[in-house]
Protein backbone atom coordinates (compact mmCIF):
# COMPACT_ATOMS: atom_id res chain seq x y z
CA UNK A 1 0.00 0.00 0.00
CA UNK A 2 2.87 2.37 0.81
CA UNK A 3 4.44 1.78 -2.60
CA UNK A 4 1.22 2.77 -4.35
CA UNK A 5 1.04 5.89 -2.21
CA UNK A 6 4.63 6.84 -3.00
CA UNK A 7 4.17 6.24 -6.73
CA UNK A 8 1.00 8.33 -6.78
CA UNK A 9 2.71 11.13 -4.89
CA UNK A 10 5.56 11.15 -7.40
CA UNK A 11 3.27 11.37 -10.41
CA UNK A 12 0.98 13.96 -8.82
CA UNK A 13 3.82 16.02 -7.35
CA UNK A 14 5.82 16.20 -10.57
CA UNK A 15 2.67 17.16 -12.48
CA UNK A 16 1.82 19.92 -10.03
CA UNK A 17 5.35 21.30 -10.15
CA UNK A 18 5.32 21.39 -13.93
CA UNK A 19 1.90 23.03 -14.04
CA UNK A 20 2.75 25.67 -11.46
CA UNK A 21 5.90 26.87 -13.18
CA UNK A 22 4.20 27.19 -16.56
CA UNK A 23 2.75 30.45 -15.22
CA UNK A 24 5.87 31.90 -13.59
CA UNK A 25 8.67 34.04 -15.03
CA UNK A 26 12.16 32.97 -14.01
CA UNK A 27 15.23 35.19 -14.28
CA UNK A 28 18.74 33.83 -13.75
CA UNK A 29 21.81 35.64 -12.49
CA UNK A 30 25.37 34.39 -12.04
CA UNK A 31 25.13 31.39 -14.39
CA UNK A 32 28.09 32.46 -16.52
CA UNK A 33 30.67 31.04 -14.10
CA UNK A 34 28.71 27.81 -13.77
CA UNK A 35 28.65 27.44 -17.55
CA UNK A 36 32.46 27.62 -17.65
CA UNK A 37 32.71 24.54 -15.45
CA UNK A 38 30.13 22.66 -17.47
CA UNK A 39 31.87 23.57 -20.72
CA UNK A 40 35.06 22.10 -19.26
CA UNK A 41 33.25 18.89 -18.28
CA UNK A 42 33.66 19.60 -14.56
CA UNK A 43 30.80 18.43 -12.34
CA UNK A 44 29.75 20.71 -9.49
CA UNK A 45 27.96 20.54 -6.17
CA UNK A 46 24.86 22.71 -5.76
CA UNK A 47 23.90 23.78 -2.24
CA UNK A 48 20.64 25.54 -1.36
CA UNK A 49 18.29 25.85 1.59
CA UNK A 50 15.83 22.99 2.05
CA UNK A 51 12.84 25.31 1.87
CA UNK A 52 13.75 26.42 -1.66
CA UNK A 53 13.80 22.91 -3.10
CA UNK A 54 10.58 23.11 -5.12
CA UNK A 55 11.73 25.84 -7.51
CA UNK A 56 15.06 24.14 -8.10
CA UNK A 57 13.45 20.78 -8.88
CA UNK A 58 11.84 22.60 -11.81
CA UNK A 59 14.82 24.73 -12.81
CA UNK A 60 17.21 21.76 -12.95
CA UNK A 61 14.78 19.13 -14.23
CA UNK A 62 16.08 16.44 -16.62
CA UNK A 63 19.73 17.33 -15.99
CA UNK A 64 20.71 14.05 -14.36
CA UNK A 65 21.66 15.71 -11.08
CA UNK A 66 22.12 13.37 -8.12
CA UNK A 67 20.43 14.76 -4.99
CA UNK A 68 21.04 13.75 -1.39
CA UNK A 69 17.64 12.99 0.19
CA UNK A 70 16.88 12.11 3.80
CA UNK A 71 16.10 8.52 4.77
CA UNK A 72 13.15 9.77 6.81
CA UNK A 73 9.72 8.74 5.52
CA UNK A 74 8.98 12.14 3.98
CA UNK A 75 12.20 11.78 1.96
CA UNK A 76 10.56 9.00 -0.04
CA UNK A 77 7.97 11.44 -1.38
CA UNK A 78 10.72 13.89 -2.34
CA UNK A 79 12.64 11.06 -4.02
CA UNK A 80 9.70 10.08 -6.20
CA UNK A 81 9.08 13.67 -7.33
CA UNK A 82 12.77 14.21 -8.10
CA UNK A 83 13.00 11.00 -10.10
CA UNK A 84 9.87 11.90 -12.07
CA UNK A 85 11.56 15.24 -12.83
CA UNK A 86 14.69 13.64 -14.27
CA UNK A 87 17.01 13.67 -11.27
CA UNK A 88 18.52 10.76 -9.37
CA UNK A 89 18.85 10.41 -5.62
CA UNK A 90 21.04 8.91 -2.95
CA UNK A 91 19.58 8.43 0.50
CA UNK A 92 21.22 9.63 3.68
CA UNK A 93 21.87 12.72 5.77
CA UNK A 94 24.07 14.12 8.47
CA UNK A 95 21.92 12.35 11.08
CA UNK A 96 20.90 9.07 9.44
CA UNK A 97 22.64 7.02 6.77
CA UNK A 98 25.31 9.68 6.44
CA UNK A 99 28.20 7.51 5.24
CA UNK A 100 26.05 5.79 2.63
CA UNK A 101 24.79 9.12 1.30
CA UNK A 102 28.32 10.54 1.21
CA UNK A 103 29.65 7.57 -0.75
CA UNK A 104 26.77 7.84 -3.20
CA UNK A 105 27.48 11.51 -3.88
CA UNK A 106 31.19 10.95 -4.37
CA UNK A 107 30.55 8.01 -6.68
CA UNK A 108 28.09 10.09 -8.74
CA UNK A 109 30.51 13.02 -9.00
CA UNK A 110 33.35 10.78 -10.12
CA UNK A 111 31.02 9.42 -12.82
CA UNK A 112 30.58 12.98 -14.10
CA UNK A 113 27.25 13.95 -12.50
CA UNK A 114 26.44 17.22 -10.76
CA UNK A 115 25.26 16.63 -7.20
CA UNK A 116 23.03 18.64 -4.88
CA UNK A 117 22.72 18.96 -1.11
CA UNK A 118 20.47 20.96 1.21
CA UNK A 119 22.98 21.84 3.95
CA UNK A 120 20.35 22.74 6.55
CA UNK A 121 18.46 19.46 6.07
CA UNK A 122 16.95 17.12 6.89
CA UNK A 123 15.43 18.71 9.98
CA UNK A 124 17.13 22.05 10.46
CA UNK A 125 17.73 24.41 12.02
CA UNK A 126 16.69 26.41 8.97
CA UNK A 127 19.49 28.41 7.39
CA UNK A 128 22.29 26.69 9.33
CA UNK A 129 24.88 25.32 6.91
CA UNK A 130 26.16 22.03 8.32
CA UNK A 131 29.82 21.49 7.54
CA UNK A 132 29.23 17.82 6.75
CA UNK A 133 27.54 18.91 3.53
CA UNK A 134 30.97 19.92 2.20
CA UNK A 135 32.69 16.57 2.69
CA UNK A 136 31.57 15.12 -0.64
CA UNK A 137 32.85 18.22 -2.44
CA UNK A 138 36.14 17.88 -0.57
CA UNK A 139 36.60 14.21 -1.43
CA UNK A 140 35.51 14.53 -5.07
CA UNK A 141 37.20 17.88 -5.77
CA UNK A 142 33.94 19.62 -6.64
CA UNK A 143 33.42 23.38 -6.81
CA UNK A 144 30.52 24.34 -4.56
CA UNK A 145 27.86 26.54 -6.16
CA UNK A 146 25.40 28.09 -3.69
CA UNK A 147 21.97 28.88 -5.16
CA UNK A 148 19.43 31.36 -3.78
CA UNK A 149 15.78 31.62 -4.90
CA UNK A 150 13.90 34.91 -4.55
CA UNK A 151 10.24 34.88 -5.64
CA UNK A 152 8.23 38.09 -5.84
CA UNK A 153 5.32 36.24 -4.26
CA UNK A 154 5.18 32.89 -2.46
CA UNK A 155 3.27 30.83 0.04
CA UNK A 156 5.33 29.53 2.95
CA UNK A 157 4.47 26.46 4.99
CA UNK A 158 4.55 26.48 8.76
CA UNK A 159 7.37 23.97 8.77
CA UNK A 160 10.89 23.94 10.14
CA UNK A 161 12.31 24.93 6.73
CA UNK A 162 9.74 27.64 5.91
CA UNK A 163 9.02 25.65 2.73
CA UNK A 164 8.33 27.99 -0.17
CA UNK A 165 5.81 27.58 -2.98
CA UNK A 166 5.91 30.41 -5.55
CA UNK A 167 2.51 31.85 -6.38
CA UNK A 168 1.15 31.44 -9.91
CA UNK A 169 2.14 34.19 -12.35
CA UNK A 170 4.86 35.51 -10.05
CA UNK A 171 8.42 36.35 -11.07
CA UNK A 172 11.33 34.42 -9.57
CA UNK A 173 15.02 35.25 -9.48
CA UNK A 174 17.44 32.33 -9.23
CA UNK A 175 20.93 33.48 -8.32
CA UNK A 176 24.09 31.36 -8.55
CA UNK A 177 26.68 32.71 -6.13
CA UNK A 178 30.42 32.58 -6.71
CA UNK A 179 31.78 29.04 -6.39
CA UNK A 180 33.83 27.96 -3.40
CA UNK A 181 36.58 25.35 -3.46
CA UNK A 182 37.16 23.08 -0.48
CA UNK A 183 40.84 22.12 0.06
CA UNK A 184 41.33 18.37 0.04
CA UNK A 185 43.39 18.55 3.25
CA UNK A 186 41.09 20.99 5.10
CA UNK A 187 40.55 19.89 8.72
CA UNK A 188 37.14 19.89 10.38
CA UNK A 189 37.49 23.40 11.79
CA UNK A 190 38.28 24.84 8.35
CA UNK A 191 35.27 23.07 6.87
CA UNK A 192 33.16 24.68 9.58
CA UNK A 193 34.53 28.12 8.70
CA UNK A 194 33.83 27.64 4.98
CA UNK A 195 30.32 26.37 5.75
CA UNK A 196 29.60 29.39 7.92
CA UNK A 197 30.85 31.78 5.24
CA UNK A 198 28.76 30.16 2.50
CA UNK A 199 25.71 30.06 4.77
CA UNK A 200 26.05 33.76 5.61
CA UNK A 201 26.34 34.64 1.92
CA UNK A 202 23.26 32.58 1.07
CA UNK A 203 21.19 34.19 3.83
CA UNK A 204 22.33 37.67 2.82
CA UNK A 205 21.43 37.14 -0.85
CA UNK A 206 18.14 35.49 0.05
CA UNK A 207 16.99 38.80 1.51
CA UNK A 208 18.65 41.06 -1.08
Amino acid sequence: MSEIRFQSAGVLGAGLVGGLFLTTRIRYTGREELQKYHDAGQPVMYVFWHGQLLTLVHVHRHQGIVVLVSEHDDGEYVTRILERSGSSTVRGSSTRGGKRGLKGLVRAARAGHDVAVTPDGPKGPRGVFKAGALVAAQLAGLPVFPIVVRPAGAWRFRSWDDFMVPKPFTSIEVEYLAPRHVPRDAPREVLAEIAAEIGSAMTEREHA
